[in-house]
This record gives C-alpha cells, structure tokens and sequence, in this order.
C-alpha cells in the first residue's frame, strides 16, 4: 500500500465498470437479484397484511396465542433455520431455483407484527360500515384497510427490498448454479484466495447501492410514519 494514502486518484477512469459487464453472469446476476427483490418483497407484503388483518379484524379464538407464536418465532436466529429449509427446498425440488425465495416469504413474522400494531389503529367503525354497504371481506380488505396504511407497507417495503437484495447467506445455501447467482454471490466470487479485485469489488458494491437508494428516496415520506407504528400500544 502505497503510503500516504491517495484518497482522490490522479487519473479517474470508469474502466472497473466496464470489465464488471464482461464477466460472466454479472448482468444476469443484476437482473436476478431484481426478480428475488421485487417479487419476494411484493409476495411478503401481501401475506403479511392478510395475516396481520385476520390477526386484528376476523375474531376467533387463540389469536392470541397465533400471535404469541409469530413473536416467538422472532427471536430464532435465521441462520438456524437454513438446514432445515436446504432439507425442505429439497424435497420439493427447489434447490438452485430463484423460486425458492418466493416461497418462503409466505411467513415474516416482523413483517405481519408491523402491520398488526398499524391495523390495531384503524377504527372497527369503517369495517361495519363497509359491511353495510354490502363489501365482503375482500373487498374491504383491499379498498379499506391497505389504503389506510402507505406507510407501514412502504416501510416494510424498504427493508424487505435491503433485506432481499443484500443477502448473502441464504443465495450462497440454496444456489449452486452460477447462472442463478445473485448480485452478491457474484461480487463474493471476486475474492480470490491469493488475490482479490479490489477495483470491480468496489465498482460492483456501487452499482448495488443505486437500487436501495432509489427504493428510500421514493418511499422517504412514509418511512418515518411507518417506523413509528411499532409503538402502539395494542
């Protein structure tokens, strides 16, 4: 290392993001992080805001306890479950399938507590009158409820798109196939054991950085609501 240390170059040059589209399967590896971000984050709101609403507006007995359940389940480490769901995603043939992601977001226990403490908050007055009117649960579901919580799901919908498209571990148990990769496992496979790509390494982290802030800054205004919903009391 060169000493003192140069923090602006002499000669700036946008050569590291030209060899990163040379390598192999770094722009389908873009494009595969998009797929398991966009779809995974859509799929998780989706489950969780009908759980949540079953969880505060349908009554039946041990809701309660469901919800203890879902809490419980906040508390286990995700790195303990990825045995088991390598087992799981290989009994249905799921292993080193972008699929695979989209399936396991039917169950988010943060994503549905959120959701919960925002809907605990909506008056049970607009259901009867909904009801009334003649809606069925459907109906209010998607015309009454959703529309009264943009910011809780565009919170959610912020740190699931990180959470999806930084994550490392869960891609590197379930994909093998260099294809599938996504955008990190790629930016891994840099690393060399006696040498790394520090140049790409860095352009490739720019590029990835490019989507998240382009997700917050159309969101911001919600985030701060949305954040805040998790002190209710309920």
């Amino acid at each position: 290392m060169l000493l003192p240390v140069e923090w602006i170059p002499k000669n700036p040059t946008l050569d590291a993001y030209r060899k990163l589209f040379t390598i192999r399967n770094f722009g389908t590896s873009i494009l595969n992080s998009f797929y398991v971000s966009i779809f995974c984050t859509i799929l998780r709101l989706l489950c969780a805001s009908m759980a949540a609403f079953a969880l505060t507006k349908i009554k039946f007995r041990g809701s309660g306890m469901v919800f203890a359940l879902y809490l419980t389940a906040l508390m286990i480490p995700a790195q303990v479950t990825f045995i088991p769901l390598f087992i799981v995603m290989g009994k249905l043939n799921l292993l080193n399938s972008l699929n695979a992601f989209l399936f396991l977001q039917f169950f988010n226990a943060f994503a549905i507590f959120m959701l919960r403490q925002k809907m605990l908050t909506i008056n049970d007055a607009y259901l009867e009158a909904a009801r009334i009117d003649g809606a069925g649960m459907w109906r209010i579901f998607f015309q009454i409820i959703l529309p009264l919580c943009p910011g809780t799901l565009a919170t959610l919908a912020i740190l699931s798109f990180m959470d999806l498209w930084n994550d490392y571990l869960l891609p590197l148990v379930l994909l093998t196939d260099r294809a599938n990769y996504t955008l990190p496992l790629i930016l891994n496979s840099m690393q060399g054991q006696f040498s790394n790509q520090y140049n790409l390494m860095m352009a490739g982290s720019l590029i990835s950085i490019i989507p998240i802030l382009i997700v917050y800054i159309c969101a911001q205004k919600y985030f701060k609501e949305g954040l805040t919903v998790g002190g209710v009391k309920g």
